[in-house]
């Protein structure tokens, strides 16, 4: 009976050793496995069409859930314009917009993350100010855990005359 131990021992230290090499296989390959929920172009699009539609429609609960809690807006005067005055801007009696269109998408993507250029073009009032723009915005967009928002925004007017490029 004596002899049963040895035995059972270099069974039991050669399964635990299998096991421990099982699990270090799978993990490695669970981390090479592709994540098959990646941002994709129409969800990109997408989240930037329901943007614009809340904008139209003074829809504030619709422009602040499509901002990632550390949103930024880029102004075109060099400032910095929060989620939060934003938010507050879709809404206020102070904006108005007669008409607007976005168009001219190119988005570009890295991992989960996307930067996307578009056209955007719109007429309305500003606190008393009549606006009619034609700007071309860069938008970052991300996906985490399943959401999809936009993190930063920033638009620069066309002018017929380039300055640089």
């Amino acid at each position: 009976m004596r002899s049963f131990y040895p035995i059972a021992y270099i069974y039991l230290q050669a399964m635990r050793i299998l096991v421990n090499t099982l699990f270090v296989i799978v993990a490695g390959l669970s981390s090479c496995i592709k994540n098959t929920n990646r941002l994709t172009r129409e969800e990109v699009i997408g989240v930037i069409r329901c943007f614009d539609e809340g904008w139209q429609h003074k829809n504030l609960a619709v422009v602040d859930s499509v901002l990632a809690p550390s949103y930024v807006y880029f102004t075109q005067s060099g400032g910095v314009f929060s989620r939060t005055n934003l938010v507050q801007t879709a809404g206020s009696p102070a904006y108005s917009l007669k008409r607007m269109e976005r168009m001219e998408y190119d988005v570009t993507f890295y991992e989960n993350t996307a930067v996307v250029s578009t056209r955007w073009q719109g007429e309305g009032m500003y606190k008393g100010v009549y606006f009619n723009e034609d700007q071309r915005c860069s938008l970052t967009i991300i996906k985490t855990k399943d959401k999809v928002e936009i993190l930063s925004e920033h638009c620069t007017p066309i002018r017929s005359s380039r300055i640089l490029h």
